[in-house]
């Protein structure tokens, strides 16, 4: 009898380690459902934005902007949920090799090609056709080679991700913090995403405007494929006694997102890039700092 109910005791314990590896998975398929839904919600803004689809006594651009803003909040909350997936499998102890691989590509799909496809779009489509038509032509066109530098950038990202094993970041903080080497493709995707949503996702309209978005998004890029160093929730450990702090300031974090979510999302991704930016500077200054000042050379008597 004992025998019986030890193997039942088992054979529960197997199969609830089992379900507890489908758990992170869960978080990546709803991570990969809104990069989908952000994709059709940009298609639909792009649409109303050149004028394709439109309802009667309605501008076309506010609908396009709903849709644009509806793309940005998709990217939002997956990046919400790419972060819990990962810590769901850390705390579980549940991290596999098919895990890993599903969540690289639906964070290929989610905060390459989405962000990639609304940065486009939002930025460039809704010009207004009293522009010169060449001037027009050639902001699309940069539009997409820039946006295309995004998603290269993006996968140069994750695939350097994925085959260091113990990477380094060239400006080297705290020893017993860990870092992400040059900026995660989440947090690119979400400095794209925010500022859509910071204007309601109301498209760009004056040509500057896609000039000065051209060079946000080449920073974008740029710093994902940089080897600086970024602040990494991973060196949070939930499991310490001074877990219960960083629940306090998520729960702040999370009350200012909710009223003012527009400023505060804004002001998080633009903290966070400034972030990697400063920490190199002051590695760079501090290490010039450090450099010993050379000796002049030593005078040999009898020499002119």
């Amino acid at each position: 009898m004992d025998l019986s109910n030890h193997r039942r005791n088992n054979g529960q314990s197997r199969r609830l380690r089992k379900g507890m590896y489908i758990l992170p998975s869960v978080f990546t398929t709803a991570n990969l459902a809104a990069g989908f839904y952000a994709i059709s919600q940009t298609a639909l803004g792009a649409a109303h934005a050149q004028g394709l689809l439109g309802a009667p006594g309605v501008d076309p651009l506010q609908l396009a902007a709903r849709y644009f803003n509806h793309a940005a909040l998709a990217i939002g909350f997956a990046v919400f949920f790419d972060g819990m997936d990962g810590a769901i499998a850390r705390l579980t102890n549940t991290v596999s090799d098919f895990g890993k691989e599903l969540d690289s590509l639906a964070d290929m799909v989610t905060f390459g090609v989405a962000p990639a496809i609304l940065a486009w779009t939002w930025g460039f489509f809704a010009l207004p056709s009293t522009l010169n038509t060449d001037l027009r032509v050639k902001l699309v066109q940069f539009g997409a080679i820039i946006v295309f530098a995004f998603l290269t950038a993006g996968a140069c990202r994750l695939a350097r991700f994925n085959i260091q094993l113990n990477p380094q970041p060239k400006n080297p903080g705290r020893p017993d913090r860990k870092y992400f080497v040059g900026m995660p493709i989440p947090g690119g995707a979400g400095s794209l995403a925010a500022v859509v949503h910071l204007f309601l996702g109301y498209p760009i309209r004056a040509w500057w405007g896609s000039i000065v978005w051209m060079v946000y998004i080449f920073v974008c890029s740029f710093l994902m494929i940089s080897t600086w160093r970024f602040w990494s929730a991973k060196s949070i450990d939930f499991r310490s006694r001074r877990a219960s702090r960083f629940f306090v300031l998520f729960a702040l974090i999370l009350a200012a997102i909710w009223f003012f979510h527009r400023y505060v999302l804004f002001a998080m991704v633009i903290t966070y890039m400034l972030s990697g930016v400063l920490s190199r500077l002051v590695y760079a200054f501090r290490r010039k700092d450090s450099v010993p000042p050379t000796a002049p050379p030593r005078e040999i008597p009898g020499e002119l």
